[in-house]
């Protein structure tokens, strides 16, 4: 799977998880809703300094978004 893609199926997965909707999460990264869903559509390519705003409000490390999917998540 493109790398890009696999980051955003599990910012989606851990998001969802975690009760936020994009924009909610976008507010909490100081980030726009448009670049949130465009990594979760893996049009972004984000960098590692995003994506540890991004997995901050989700309780995650930065690295859970790059693993591949576990069966059941």
């Amino acid at each position: 799977m493109d790398i890009r893609r696999l980051v955003g199926l599990n910012l989606k997965i851990y998001r969802k998880a975690a009760g936020f909707s994009q924009e909610g999460l976008a507010l909490e990264c100081g980030l726009h809703r448009t670049y949130v869903s465009g990594v979760e559509r893996g049009v972004r390519n984000p960098t590692v300094l995003v994506l540890a705003q991004l997995a901050e409000p989700l309780g995650i490390p930065a690295s859970k978004l790059l693993e591949e999917p576990v069966d059941g998540e």
